[in-house]
Formats: structure tokens, sequence, C-alpha cells
């Protein structure tokens, strides 16, 4: 099984919500595995902090080949990224990739890259990807001035490709000073098609937050739009 984890824009919590989900999994006995297909930014040590991440909070271990098939230098976006080490970014390098994961675990969380329509090369990008991937998704919404908007924008992109979105995040850590936390959730709720499966508090990731989803909810939406023969058992 696989589900795919979107955004409203870049470095709002994505990895933060696919490293706490791993978590959550693991702790209810389901060998889970993340991935990120895509990685664009090296720090100073030459690792991708986002990737290494990853690694650490899944529950079964995989090569960072098949995790991050795509690891890139420049902190950019993906086709710039790409076109500055002469790399094009195929989708069949991807889904095979992702094909040797699922051999190794129950369920693989992919974390996409940026927001749902990134470019990742001239004709592909990240809507493109999700497509392919054909998996549910979750949305992650920071709860900041302007993501109402984003998110609705983003659900609207999900519904046009023919996607499923099983649930959104509510990033609640990425503006301290944002008041109105408890109002946006409730307009987004009535707003977008899919319910809030997860409230990340303030210091989520430092704290191991992983019951601030609602896992089981979650988990019903992954087998409900996965392909015949999946199973978690």
């Amino acid at each position: 099984m696989r589900l795919f984890i979107t955004g409203t824009d870049t470095g709002i919590g994505k990895t933060v919500s696919t490293c706490l989900l791993l978590r959550a999994l693991q702790a209810r006995g389901i060998a889970a595995l993340g991935m990120k297909p895509i990685a664009a930014g090296i720090n100073a040590q030459g690792c991708w902090d986002d990737v290494e991440l990853i690694r650490s909070a899944s529950s079964v271990v995989a090569p960072i080949e098949d995790i991050a098939p795509y690891r890139l230098q420049l902190a950019a976006s993906p086709h710039f990224a790409a076109e500055a080490e002469q790399v094009t970014i195929r989708q069949e390098i991807i889904l095979r990739a992702l094909g040797r994961l699922e051999q190794r675990a129950q369920i693989v969380v992919i974390e996409g890259v940026g927001g749902f329509r990134v470019p990742l090369s001239a004709d592909f990008d990240s809507a493109d990807l999700a497509q392919a991937i054909a998996a549910p998704l979750l949305l992650v919404v920071p709860m900041r001035l302007g993501c109402i908007n984003h998110a609705l924008l983003s659900g609207e992109a999900i519904a046009s490709r023919g996607l499923v979105l099983g649930g959104w995040i509510a990033n609640v850590g990425i503006d301290p000073d944002y008041g109105r936390v408890e109002a946006t959730i409730e307009t987004l709720c009535e707003r977008l098609a899919a319910p809030c499966v997860g409230i990340l508090p303030r210091g989520a990731f430092e704290q191991g937050s992983a019951d601030c989803f609602k896992i089981e909810q979650i988990l019903a939406a992954t087998a409900r739009h996965s392909q015949p023969g999946e199973s978690l058992e």
C-alpha cells in the first residue's frame, strides 16, 4: 500500500508530517517505509536533511537509492536543481524504486516535493508524479495568513487530476503568531472535500507527537483506495 503526502507550498511541514505518520504506523505494528523521490538541497555534511529524517523514522531499512532516487545538491525548485546537474527526472525511475520499497514494507509513505504543481522537468511536474503513483493524498496546510486560499486551490488541483484527497493535516507550529487556528480549521473543514486527519501542535516533531493523527481514518482511506490485493495484513 502507498500514501502520498503533498502540501500547499514548500517548507510547511511535509517532512515533519511524514516522519510523525511513520512513527504512528510503527506504534501500531505496521511495517512502514518513507520515500522522498526527489530531494533538493544538500547540507554542510553532504547529506539531505529530509531524507535522513525519513530514513530514521522508518521502521524498515532500505537502500537510499530507492528511498530517494533523485538527490540533488541545489536547494531550488527541482527542475532548476536537476538542470544544474544535467539530470532529467523520470517517473519510471521513481516508480521502479517505489515498487522495490513496497516489497519490503506494508505501507510506503511518499513525501512530495514543494507544492502540488512544482515543475520537475520541461514537461513533467509533481502533479503528474502523483497521478503516476496513484495513491490517496494527504494535504499539509500551514496555519498562517493565506493558507485557506492555498489549501482550497490545492484541493481543486488534486480533484482535477482525478486523484483522491484522503484528508488534510493542519500544521499549527508554522506561525506562532497566527491567532485564528480554530476558525481556519473550521473554515477548511467546511470547504475541503476531505476531513482533517491531523493537527500538528507547536513542537510536534521534537516531542515525537505520533498521536496527533486520526490514524485509523487515514488507514481506512488508504486501504479503500489501494490497488486490488493490497492489504495491511
